[in-house]
């Protein structure tokens, strides 16, 4: 069911009025419209295969994930109702459910390769700098591994993704203060666990 709690239509925020058009979306699909969630589909696929990309560190299993991401949301569509924020924080949180069922089942660990870190930067140095910024990449995405969920989560958003505070608030459905003491902690166990050579 669709609410306003009660609120005059008139009286809307700018979030929310920014939020419109995927909740209509949402509505859509949920009437049947299968162009809605395609449409929806073609809007967060992105978002949420990077999301995942970071946490597992393999581009197969992170394309396997972000469809299952959305064959799930695809099948419980009628279940969502409007929560106040952007969508994408709902694709998401179904692809963060998969990779901790995919992490709990296996012990999956996060690796990431050099190679996969640099396959979409241009080398303009020579190779002993394309050797050590891959090495730089690795370590710290290593350190970044080494934090617990919450931190590691709030980094990729932030840093890795370039999310605004804001917008990392509502994927992750905190406030922007909660928000900015869980950076500033992330950050200060980040510097802890780089080796003195990165510092």
């Amino acid at each position: 069911m669709w609410s306003t709690g009660g609120r005059s239509s008139t009286i809307v925020s700018v979030e929310s009025e920014a939020a419109d058009e995927p909740w209509d979306l949402v509505r859509a699909a949920q009437d049947g419209d299968t162009d809605a969630f395609g449409a929806l589909y073609d809007r967060y696929v992105d978002v949420v295969y990077r999301y995942v990309l970071f946490r597992v560190g393999d581009r197969t299993l992170a394309e396997d994930v972000t469809s299952e991401t959305f064959l799930r949301a695809l099948r419980s569509i009628r279940s969502i109702s409007y929560q106040g924020r952007d969508v994408g924080a709902w694709f998401v949180t179904i692809a963060r459910n998969i990779v901790f069922d995919h992490v709990k089942s296996s012990r999956y660990r996060l690796e990431v390769t050099t190679a996969e870190l640099t396959d979409n930067r241009e080398v303009t140095h020579g190779p002993e700098d394309a050797v050590l910024t891959g090495a730089t990449n690795a370590e710290l995405l290593r350190c970044v591994g080494q934090l617990g969920d919450d931190q590691r989560e709030c980094i990729t958003l932030r840093f890795i993704q370039g999310l605004s505070v804001a917008e990392t608030a509502a994927r992750m459905g905190r406030n922007e203060g909660a928000i900015k003491a869980l950076q500033h902690r992330a950050v200060r166990r980040l510097a802890q666990l780089l080796p003195n050579w990165l510092r």
